[in-house]
């Protein structure tokens, strides 16, 4: 089906000016795989799209090789449920990768929460249809269930025949910044808890015996060290690597890991030339704490961010010499993305540390607005995609699920909802418009937004805002003084009736459109309502994972590569 389906593409492809290679190399050969997804990366980060400073040259080759998309977005604002939503095809709240309360990512690596193992992953259905298939770098979607050694969310319980990489994700608190997702919060919150058991403790020993006092003293003692060594434990808990199943790097030697991960790119690629293979390079980069090799420090205008991003071009790079080098590229369907937005609050003082998002309203963790949700999409295969084509249709990171699948010759899941949509039509450029009407953008399980590409009429495509995060200080584009916006709560204001925006004419979303000043207004919303009805219609039940009972670190679940608590360990320099 897939070969008739692509040959006939192909052929009305030639019919509007295609080349005749495209039939042969799309029909009768199943393409290498390589996949590489950058963390926290901004849209307009990159010359490709727009940005005149960055120096990003490989990256924009590749976008000149191939296929651009401009209208690309992740199925969520941050990393866990949109990873969980590109290796699937499914929007994250059909897996359970969502959270009701104000969790949004897993919070620990010895945490129960993750990618179910009845999900399906394209890694899985390459692999039984002969596919080697690889991660390197960043999962950040679970480890253990039960115990320290399960690993049934490991990568290699959903597909994976290897990975080298870390198992949760880079986080500032890796290098104690003071930026922090949670050390920071933890410090205050046991600081407090011993102020007041020390407070405790000396109201009792004026009213009560030694007995209750000795046990509140040596408790506010417990909370006291804890709040001292709270940063030093969640290096060891978190910021490690992984080769396989064993903890080999522990805590992250933050000065090899971009060789050690490219090395074993090229390790990848030498084992598996001979068959066809799927790879995934998902980058540290371009998370805090920016780990950024000497080589590029002080390169870029924009600090130590637009360092960083210059270094993963130059990992890209280096990863496209190798499929030189080893024969590869003609034989190798390539795609270049981003999880999603660049982080508006990753900043302190007059330094930003965080990704510039464009034109585009938001960033990383703001629900639906589009700097959090709009990521760059390229792809490249040499003599079947056209080079320098723009697509400008609606289209997702869980379009690469069925458009992986089908290209390996496996079948799309006949028993559960698929989201994504195959790409290859458009990327062959036979088919004029994206099958994706609406789109649909989820924080945690509360749905904020929704698009509409109406055709039926002067082609327009709509966004709806049912929710907004509330932007602090007032008149700032951004949640400053947090980590991400809130999904619900004070933090969010619920719009009624929403707000209607003309993405085609304002992709920006600065100007709010009324019954007044758009006559379509009730149309349109109405329309839109409709098809979120429809859509919550096929939802199913399912355990949320990120919620409080899955996302509570846990002692007996932590990987050590010692005996708990003495995780420390490093024997990649042994070649293991």
């Amino acid at each position: 089906v897939l070969c008739f389906r692509s040959c006939l593409a192909v052929a009305l492809g030639l019919w509007l000016g295609g080349t005749p290679s495209a039939c042969r190399d799309v029909a009768d050969s199943r393409p290498n795989i390589l996949l590489m997804m950058a963390d926290d990366l901004g849209i307009g980060d990159l010359g490709c799209y727009g940005n005149k400073t960055l120096r990003t040259p490989n990256i924009d080759r590749l976008a000149e090789d191939g296929v651009v998309l401009t209208q690309h977005i992740a199925a969520a604002s941050v990393c866990t449920p949109s990873r969980a939503a590109f290796l699937t095809g499914r929007y994250p709240i059909r897996s359970g990768m969502v959270s009701s309360n104000a969790y949004r990512v897993l919070q620990w690596t010895a945490a129960s929460g993750g990618l179910p193992t009845n999900e399906i992953t394209f890694a899985k259905i390459l692999r039984d249809q002969g596919y080697a298939t690889g991660l390197i770098g960043k999962w950040h979607l679970g480890l253990n269930c039960e115990s320290s050694r399960d690993h049934c969310h490991h990568p290699q319980a959903h597909g994976f025949d290897s990975f080298l990489g870390m198992p949760f994700s880079m986080m500032a608190d890796c290098a104690r910044w003071e930026l922090s997702e949670k050390r920071v919060g933890l410090e205050r919150t046991l600081g407090l808890w011993f102020q007041v058991l020390g407070l405790a403790s000396l109201t009792l020993a004026l009213t009560s015996s030694w007995v209750p006092v000795l046990g509140a003293a040596l408790a506010a003692a417990v909370l006291f060290t804890a709040s001292r060594i709270v940063g030093h434990l969640i290096v060891h808990a978190d910021c490690f690597l992984m080769r396989n199943h064993t903890v080999t790097q522990q805590p992250l030697d933050f000065d090899r890991a971009t060789p050690l991960l490219l090395q074993e790119v090229s390790s990848f690629l030498q084992r598996n030339k001979h068959r066809p293979f799927l790879l995934f390079v998902s980058f540290l980069h371009v998370h805090v704490p920016l780990v950024t090799t000497k080589g590029f420090l002080g390169r870029s205008r924009h600090g130590l961010y637009g360092d960083n991003v210059e270094e993963m071009d130059w990992m890209v790079g280096r990863i496209l010499d190798t499929l030189d080098q080893e024969g590869l590229a003609d034989g190798t369907l390539v795609y270049f993305t981003a999880d999603h937005g660049g982080c508006l609050e990753s900043r302190l003082g007059s330094n930003q540390y965080g990704g510039w998002n464009g034109v585009y309203q938001g960033g990383k963790g703001m629900g639906g607005w589009e700097g959090g949700i709009r990521v760059p999409g390229i792809f490249r295969w040499p003599g079947v995609l056209p080079a320098g084509r723009v697509i400008q249709e609606p289209t997702s990171l869980m379009d690469v699920f069925p458009t992986v699948v089908q290209l390996g010759g496996g079948q799309v899941p006949q028993d559960r909802v698929i989201d994504g949509r195959d790409l290859l039509p458009l990327l062959l450029g036979t088919a004029q418009h994206s099958e994706h009407e609406f789109l649909l953008h989820y924080c945690q399980r509360f749905l904020h937004a929704a698009r509409w590409q109406q055709r039926d009429q002067d082609p327009t495509l709509w966004k709806v805002h049912f929710m907004t995060p509330i932007f602090q200080p007032e008149g700032a584009g951004a949640c400053y003084g947090k980590v991400v916006c809130p999904c619900t709560g004070e933090g969010v204001v619920q719009h009624d009736p929403p707000l209607l925006f003309d993405l085609s004419r304002d992709p920006s979303e600065s100007h709010v459109l009324t019954p007044d000043s758009e006559p379509r207004f009730h149309q349109v919303v109405g329309r839109v309502r409709q098809a979120v009805e429809e859509h919550q219609r096929s939802l199913g039940t399912v355990p949320q994972q990120l919620g409080t009972l899955n996302n509570l670190w846990r002692p007996w679940l932590q990987p050590c590569c010692g005996p708990f608590p003495l995780c420390w360990c490093d024997t990649e320099d042994q070649g293991q």
